[in-house]
């Protein structure tokens, strides 16, 4: 079987992406080509620093406005489109990003295949939000498939209008599937204290200064070692919190490789309260239970009854009651590692999502005939 030209879009590939991108372009049916822009310096968005192993075009991204007013402009995109004379293009499914809506004609047009990917769609207030739908549902219209991150994902865009037999679901994955096993712990905590552990880059929106004031509020039967694991820009901030509530916090400072799996080894639970976090697959790869603020349905994939828990986003009371109800039953902890271990290794890996994109190309491309 010849490979089929595929052009994927981003607005900014971050580094935890790479993995993927790469699995996906050395995959046989596959020729890859990659276009993104750089993030606004605001953004803090970690972007590759070695050349990835696929063809990769870094144009420009022009910003404007923030937040509900935001949109982006990539003025390179069609011309590069153009150069690379795809058979199916992969854009993220985002009506903000104009130049995407622009370029979409030609290509229909062309009947190259289409693949939007995605969150799915935000919700609005007000009799704006009418307009936008609208809008955004036209927009979305025009793909021949979309690939949302989750399933949460999946149904807002059927609510929106788009077939349901349009959209499919790859698990927003950021490592691949676990080659070794799971760590044994034992049955109860080590030294008879539980060790409760964050692992990510120090912002305000991950929480952790509310993760260090619970801890300091949990029973003193249970009460835990607490390990921050990471370095940012909220880092000297957080010290002064722990300082105030919980002293014998532990920072750990920036760990990689083996020493930062050791760290997971010896943790017994894996804590974030906040947003982001991409540590949490590595987590539950080294059979970790969970404890994740809910978000924007990703974190669905993840964490269930039998893998961890959600907890509402910016509730301490809340989360003050998942950490005591967790402590208390170590056992029940180890049942729950091993249940999030099986779930990266079986469910959610790059693996399984590049599985999932490789079917949705070659299916929109049966349908333009080009195989």
């Amino acid at each position: 079987m010849r490979k089929l030209k595929v052009a994927l879009q981003q607005r900014v590939v971050p580094e935890y992406r790479v993995p993927f991108l790469e699995k996906l372009a050395n995959l046989p049916q596959i020729d890859l080509c990659v276009f993104s822009g750089s993030p606004h310096p605001r953004e803090m968005i970690q972007t590759p620093t070695t050349p990835p192993d696929f063809d990769y075009t870094i144009g420009k991204n022009w910003h404007f406005f923030d937040h509900k007013l935001y949109f982006c402009i990539q003025p390179g995109l069609k011309k590069w489109l153009r150069e690379k004379a795809p058979q199916i293009v992969i854009m993220e499914a985002n009506p903000r990003y104009l130049s995407s809506r622009f370029v979409l004609p030609e290509l229909k047009n062309k009947r190259i295949g289409l693949i939007g990917w995605g969150l799915g769609v935000p919700k609005h207030d007000g009799r704006p939000s009418s307009l936008r739908g609208l809008f955004r549902s036209n927009f979305l219209l025009q793909f021949d498939a979309i690939i949302a991150y989750s399933h949460t994902g999946r149904q807002q865009y059927i609510q929106s209008g788009i077939p349901a037999e349009k959209v499919v679901v790859a698990a927003n994955a950021t490592a691949a599937r676990p080659t070794n096993p799971p760590p044994d712990r034992g049955v109860g905590y080590r030294n008879g204290q539980p060790v409760v552990l964050f692992v990510g880059r120090i912002q305000s929106r991950k929480k952790v200064d509310t993760l260090i004031r619970v801890c300091s509020r949990i029973d003193p039967a249970i009460r835990p070692k607490l390990w921050i694991v990471g370095e940012g820009s909220a880092l000297p901030g957080l010290r002064s919190v722990a300082e105030k509530y919980f002293p014998e916090t532990k920072f750990w400072g920036a760990q990689f490789g083996n020493d930062l799996n050791s760290i997971f080894a010896q943790a017994d639970l894996f804590v974030l309260p906040g947003t982001g976090g991409l540590a949490i697959q590595e987590a539950m790869a080294s059979a970790l239970p969970v404890i994740v603020a809910e978000g924007d349905g990703t974190q669905s994939n993840l964490v269930n009854e039998e893998t961890g828990w959600l907890v509402p986003p910016n509730d301490e009371e809340a989360l003050l009651s998942i950490l005591q109800t967790a402590l208390h039953d170590p056992s029940r902890l180890r049942k729950m590692g091993t249940a999030a271990y099986r779930k990266v290794a079986e469910e959610v890996n790059i693996d399984q999502m590049a599985a999932v994109f490789t079917e949705t190309i070659l299916r929109v491309a049966q349908q333009k005939e080009r195989i």
